[in-house]
């Protein structure tokens, strides 16, 4: 009979709080954490475009601070994947172009061979892309002089011009503690489940065994 007692006291100590009361938490719980994932990855996106356009503006200094700026933000916050990085398409474009212009500097025939190439290639691409430096290698090799400088110029390495930074899977941040609190909150309601389902199975089993 003591045992029959416990057993409905403590049912009734794990049935004080309501399931559905739970549930609304974790619903307001869910929100909060998604909206501030969702302000992370936003933080993210407008320090990425301040590298973009600060590679486009092309001041060195700038461009550094810009990514350092974006790297300790990714660092220290979660749901801030860069999905690939950030690539400095303008710096490889300048570097590029300065390659080649200091390969044919010393050379007329050279320099006027790569101004002719530019000028078939650059109007068929609407910006700088792989697709456009392969247009100028195929044009250059069309010429002897062109075949000559294209095998003196030393090329920049493109995978140097990509940057990206890994983020946590967690941070100390609103939006981590916000999907602790979901997380918790979600466990909270499994147990709850969980123990009712138990106790009611052993009260059960208690009765038919009087």
């Amino acid at each position: 009979m003591s045992d029959k007692r416990g057993l409905k006291h403590k049912l009734g100590q794990v049935q004080k709080v309501a399931t559905w009361q739970l549930v609304v938490l974790l619903v307001f719980a869910v929100f909060l954490s998604a909206t501030f994932l969702r302000l992370n990855n936003i933080g993210m996106v407008e320090r990425r475009e301040a590298v973009i356009a600060a590679d486009e503006a092309g001041v060195e200094e700038v461009i550094q601070d810009r990514l350092y700026d974006l790297q300790r933000y990714v660092s220290s916050h979660m749901n801030t994947d860069l999905g690939g990085g950030v690539s400095l398409q303008h710096s490889y474009e300048r570097d590029y172009e300065a390659a080649y212009e200091r390969a044919s500097a010393n050379n007329n025939s050279s320099r006027n061979v790569y101004e002719s190439v530019q000028e078939t290639c650059a109007p068929r691409f609407s910006s700088w892309s792989q697709a456009y430096v392969q247009c100028v290698s195929s044009e250059l090799a069309k010429y002897p002089s062109g075949e000559e400088l294209a095998s003196s110029v030393k090329e920049p390495n493109p995978e140097l011009y990509v940057h990206d930074f890994s983020s946590p899977r967690w941070s100390s941040d609103f939006a981590g503690w916000s999907v602790l609190l979901t997380v918790v909150i979600f466990v909270m309601i499994l147990i709850r489940i969980t123990s009712v389902i138990i106790l009611k199975q052993m009260l059960s089993k208690h009765h038919r065994g009087i």
